[in-house]
């Protein structure tokens, strides 16, 4: 399903995906880094009620494999030494931030777009990581961060596609072309394999019967 392509007032931008654009990109980037924003602070709070409450209910425990307060009692909670949501509040605040200034109209250096992306990079492997841990190592799952890996997931796409439009990324012709035509889909391939991947490693509970 090729891309829509919208009218632009800039010509540099003409022909690009409509989220490759500065002004749709950062309503983007404020849209989908406030979520994950809101949900990594929640998470934050949640800890937080956790350290004074240990044996408490977490609005986001459900049972003994949903449930972010069994999460939050693992070693992997803390790869850093303290709480991995605290990352994201950092992390989201900047996307966030960054969607508001393209929105002010600002023109930002490439060396700023290239740590942008390597940025990004690395909070895409970080998520790879947590859903990796928390599917196969924990097999519990937390809400929220869920939350998060599914505001991550088009941030990085679309961040990708939005740098090697504007020549940040050197690409090939056909590389560039098949990603402008087909990000969500990319994207959509991505939720699927990682909604798959819970559903089979989860698939005797979800359905009631032994895997």
């Amino acid at each position: 399903m090729p891309s829509t392509k919208v009218p632009t007032s800039d010509p540099a931008e003409a022909g690009m995906p409509a989220l490759a654009r500065a002004r749709p990109f950062g309503w983007f980037l404020v849209i989908a880094g406030g979520i994950a924003w809101l949900a990594s602070f929640t998470l934050v709070l949640e800890r937080l009620h956790l350290y004074t409450n240990p044996d408490s209910n977490l609005s986001c425990d459900f049972n003994s494999w949903i449930s972010c307060g069994e999460v939050m009692k693992t070693p992997e909670a803390a790869i850093l030494g303290f709480p991995n949501p605290l990352i994201g509040v950092v992390a989201f605040a900047v996307v966030v931030t960054l969607g508001m200034v393209l929105l002010a109209g600002a023109r930002l250096a490439r060396w700023f777009w290239i740590a942008f992306q390597v940025g990004i990079t690395a909070g895409m492997g970080l998520v790879g990581w947590f859903w990796f841990t928390a599917v196969y190592t924990l097999a519990i799952l937390c809400p929220y961060c869920m939350v998060v890996w599914a505001m991550m997931i088009p941030i990085f796409v679309w961040t990708t596609v939005r740098n090697i439009n504007h020549g940040v990324i050197a690409a090939p012709p056909a590389l560039k072309k098949f990603l402008n035509d087909w990000a969500w889909i990319v994207v959509g391939l991505l939720y699927l394999a990682t909604l798959a991947s819970i559903f089979f490693k989860f698939m005797y509970l979800i359905i009631g019967t032994s895997a």
